[in-house]
Protein backbone atom coordinates (compact mmCIF):
# COMPACT_ATOMS: atom_id res chain seq x y z
CA UNK A 1 0.00 0.00 0.00
CA UNK A 2 1.18 3.68 -1.22
CA UNK A 3 1.60 6.23 1.09
CA UNK A 4 -1.15 8.08 -1.24
CA UNK A 5 -3.42 4.78 -1.09
CA UNK A 6 -3.25 4.70 2.90
CA UNK A 7 -4.15 8.34 3.21
CA UNK A 8 -7.07 7.85 0.52
CA UNK A 9 -8.52 5.10 3.21
CA UNK A 10 -7.62 7.04 6.02
CA UNK A 11 -10.04 9.69 4.59
CA UNK A 12 -12.42 7.31 4.14
CA UNK A 13 -12.44 5.48 7.14
CA UNK A 14 -12.66 8.80 9.20
CA UNK A 15 -15.68 9.73 6.99
CA UNK A 16 -17.54 7.61 8.41
CA UNK A 17 -16.19 7.81 12.13
CA UNK A 18 -16.71 11.64 12.11
CA UNK A 19 -19.36 12.83 8.93
CA UNK A 20 -19.30 16.08 10.28
CA UNK A 21 -15.70 17.55 10.22
CA UNK A 22 -15.73 20.80 12.43
CA UNK A 23 -13.08 22.72 14.26
CA UNK A 24 -12.82 22.59 18.07
CA UNK A 25 -12.92 25.97 18.21
CA UNK A 26 -16.31 28.52 18.68
CA UNK A 27 -15.79 31.59 16.48
CA UNK A 28 -18.59 34.07 14.83
CA UNK A 29 -15.81 35.14 12.43
CA UNK A 30 -12.62 35.19 10.56
CA UNK A 31 -11.02 37.57 13.21
CA UNK A 32 -12.40 35.34 16.04
CA UNK A 33 -11.30 32.19 14.94
CA UNK A 34 -7.74 33.73 14.54
CA UNK A 35 -8.25 34.86 18.28
CA UNK A 36 -9.17 31.36 19.41
CA UNK A 37 -6.42 29.87 17.64
CA UNK A 38 -3.51 31.86 19.32
CA UNK A 39 -5.21 31.42 22.59
CA UNK A 40 -5.19 27.30 22.13
CA UNK A 41 -1.33 27.45 21.88
CA UNK A 42 -0.45 25.47 25.02
CA UNK A 43 -4.04 25.24 26.29
CA UNK A 44 -7.15 23.09 25.45
CA UNK A 45 -9.66 24.04 22.88
CA UNK A 46 -11.91 23.64 26.21
CA UNK A 47 -10.66 25.77 27.76
CA UNK A 48 -10.46 28.67 25.19
CA UNK A 49 -14.48 28.30 24.36
CA UNK A 50 -14.64 28.74 28.06
CA UNK A 51 -12.69 31.98 27.40
CA UNK A 52 -13.90 33.52 24.63
CA UNK A 53 -17.73 34.41 25.06
CA UNK A 54 -16.64 37.28 27.33
CA UNK A 55 -13.77 37.92 25.24
CA UNK A 56 -15.91 38.11 22.05
CA UNK A 57 -18.36 39.54 23.61
CA UNK A 58 -16.53 41.97 25.44
CA UNK A 59 -14.25 43.38 21.88
CA UNK A 60 -16.66 43.22 19.14
CA UNK A 61 -15.10 44.38 16.07
CA UNK A 62 -11.08 44.90 14.71
CA UNK A 63 -11.40 48.46 16.02
CA UNK A 64 -12.45 47.25 19.78
CA UNK A 65 -9.16 45.10 19.67
CA UNK A 66 -7.05 47.42 18.11
CA UNK A 67 -8.03 50.01 20.76
CA UNK A 68 -7.88 47.71 23.60
CA UNK A 69 -6.37 47.78 26.87
CA UNK A 70 -3.45 44.80 26.64
CA UNK A 71 -4.28 44.25 30.51
CA UNK A 72 -8.10 43.93 30.02
CA UNK A 73 -7.53 41.33 27.58
CA UNK A 74 -4.82 39.67 29.89
CA UNK A 75 -7.45 39.61 32.70
CA UNK A 76 -10.14 37.71 30.28
CA UNK A 77 -7.77 34.97 28.79
CA UNK A 78 -5.70 34.91 32.01
CA UNK A 79 -6.43 30.77 32.39
CA UNK A 80 -5.38 29.80 28.96
CA UNK A 81 -1.67 30.71 30.02
CA UNK A 82 0.83 32.45 28.40
CA UNK A 83 -1.65 35.08 28.67
CA UNK A 84 0.50 38.13 28.35
CA UNK A 85 2.22 37.12 25.00
CA UNK A 86 -0.97 35.98 23.89
CA UNK A 87 -2.96 39.44 24.70
CA UNK A 88 0.26 41.45 23.13
CA UNK A 89 -0.30 39.37 19.62
CA UNK A 90 -3.57 39.61 19.88
CA UNK A 91 -3.54 43.45 19.75
CA UNK A 92 -0.74 43.18 17.43
CA UNK A 93 -2.31 41.34 15.12
CA UNK A 94 -5.47 43.41 15.02
CA UNK A 95 -3.32 46.44 14.49
CA UNK A 96 -1.66 44.66 11.13
CA UNK A 97 -4.72 43.34 9.82
CA UNK A 98 -6.04 46.53 10.06
CA UNK A 99 -3.10 48.71 9.02
CA UNK A 100 -1.73 46.71 6.53
CA UNK A 101 -4.42 44.31 4.99
CA UNK A 102 -7.59 46.97 5.03
CA UNK A 103 -9.10 44.97 8.09
CA UNK A 104 -9.85 41.66 6.44
CA UNK A 105 -8.11 38.82 7.51
CA UNK A 106 -5.19 37.63 4.84
CA UNK A 107 -6.22 34.58 2.68
CA UNK A 108 -3.09 33.37 2.54
CA UNK A 109 -0.53 31.01 4.10
CA UNK A 110 2.19 34.34 3.39
CA UNK A 111 0.73 36.95 4.34
CA UNK A 112 -1.27 35.11 7.53
CA UNK A 113 2.61 34.08 9.16
CA UNK A 114 3.23 37.96 8.94
CA UNK A 115 0.86 38.73 11.44
CA UNK A 116 2.16 38.32 15.45
CA UNK A 117 1.73 35.13 17.17
CA UNK A 118 0.59 33.07 13.82
CA UNK A 119 2.38 30.34 12.62
CA UNK A 120 1.89 28.24 9.43
CA UNK A 121 -0.60 25.83 11.95
CA UNK A 122 -2.66 28.85 12.54
CA UNK A 123 -2.37 30.13 8.61
CA UNK A 124 -3.65 26.33 7.76
CA UNK A 125 -6.53 26.72 9.75
CA UNK A 126 -7.70 29.95 8.97
CA UNK A 127 -7.01 29.15 4.88
CA UNK A 128 -9.05 26.25 5.34
CA UNK A 129 -11.78 26.77 7.51
CA UNK A 130 -12.72 30.38 6.10
CA UNK A 131 -11.21 30.44 2.56
CA UNK A 132 -12.12 26.95 1.46
CA UNK A 133 -8.60 26.71 0.39
CA UNK A 134 -6.06 23.80 0.57
CA UNK A 135 -4.63 23.43 4.05
CA UNK A 136 -3.11 20.40 6.11
CA UNK A 137 -3.05 21.90 9.69
CA UNK A 138 -0.11 20.07 11.71
CA UNK A 139 -0.84 20.06 14.85
CA UNK A 140 0.49 17.50 17.77
CA UNK A 141 -2.23 14.71 16.69
CA UNK A 142 -1.55 15.18 13.07
CA UNK A 143 1.94 14.63 13.63
CA UNK A 144 1.78 11.88 15.45
CA UNK A 145 -1.23 10.26 13.71
CA UNK A 146 0.57 10.86 10.66
CA UNK A 147 3.76 9.27 11.47
CA UNK A 148 1.77 6.00 12.89
CA UNK A 149 -0.39 5.42 9.79
CA UNK A 150 3.51 5.83 8.12
CA UNK A 151 1.84 8.61 6.11
CA UNK A 152 4.96 10.60 6.51
CA UNK A 153 8.80 9.54 8.54
CA UNK A 154 8.85 13.13 10.32
CA UNK A 155 8.43 15.02 13.23
CA UNK A 156 8.99 18.66 11.65
CA UNK A 157 5.31 20.30 11.04
CA UNK A 158 6.14 22.17 7.90
CA UNK A 159 7.44 19.07 6.24
CA UNK A 160 4.33 17.32 7.11
CA UNK A 161 2.72 19.67 5.98
CA UNK A 162 4.43 19.43 2.64
CA UNK A 163 4.47 16.00 2.31
CA UNK A 164 0.60 15.42 3.00
CA UNK A 165 -0.35 18.37 0.64
CA UNK A 166 1.17 15.55 -1.76
CA UNK A 167 -1.52 12.75 -0.84
CA UNK A 168 -4.06 14.25 0.41
CA UNK A 169 -7.01 15.48 -2.48
CA UNK A 170 -6.83 19.54 -1.92
CA UNK A 171 -10.63 19.71 -1.42
CA UNK A 172 -10.32 16.99 1.87
CA UNK A 173 -7.27 18.49 3.56
CA UNK A 174 -9.41 20.75 5.75
CA UNK A 175 -11.53 18.01 7.19
CA UNK A 176 -9.15 15.40 7.77
CA UNK A 177 -7.09 17.33 10.19
CA UNK A 178 -10.31 17.96 11.90
CA UNK A 179 -10.85 14.11 11.86
CA UNK A 180 -7.42 13.30 12.96
CA UNK A 181 -7.59 15.63 15.81
CA UNK A 182 -11.40 14.06 16.69
CA UNK A 183 -9.34 10.33 16.11
CA UNK A 184 -6.59 11.58 18.51
CA UNK A 185 -8.64 12.46 21.22
CA UNK A 186 -11.06 9.54 20.95
CA UNK A 187 -8.55 6.48 19.99
CA UNK A 188 -5.07 7.13 19.05
CA UNK A 189 -3.88 9.00 21.98
CA UNK A 190 -0.36 9.36 22.99
CA UNK A 191 0.16 7.70 25.89
CA UNK A 192 -2.50 5.13 25.69
CA UNK A 193 -3.87 4.52 22.07
CA UNK A 194 -6.66 2.09 21.88
CA UNK A 195 -5.16 -0.29 19.07
CA UNK A 196 -7.76 -2.60 20.00
CA UNK A 197 -10.83 -1.02 18.79
CA UNK A 198 -8.93 1.13 16.10
CA UNK A 199 -11.02 1.52 13.15
CA UNK A 200 -7.94 2.43 11.37
CA UNK A 201 -6.09 -0.53 12.31
CA UNK A 202 -5.77 -2.38 9.10
CA UNK A 203 -3.66 0.65 7.58
CA UNK A 204 -1.61 1.40 10.59
CA UNK A 205 2.15 0.33 10.38
CA UNK A 206 2.34 1.14 14.04
CA UNK A 207 0.89 -2.29 14.62
CA UNK A 208 2.75 -3.66 12.39
CA UNK A 209 -0.61 -5.62 9.99
CA UNK A 210 1.01 -6.60 6.58
CA UNK A 211 0.70 -3.40 4.56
Amino acid sequence: MTKKERALKAIELLKELYPEAICSLNAGNPFELLVAVRLSAQCTDARVNLVTPALFEKYKTLDDYCNADQGDIENIIHSCGFYKSKAQSIVAMANMIRDDFGGVVPDNIEDLIKLPGVGRKTANLIVGDVYGKESIVVDTHMIRISNRLGLVDTKDPKKIEFALKKIVPSNEGADFCHRIVLFGRDTCSARKPKCGECSLYEICKRTGVKQ
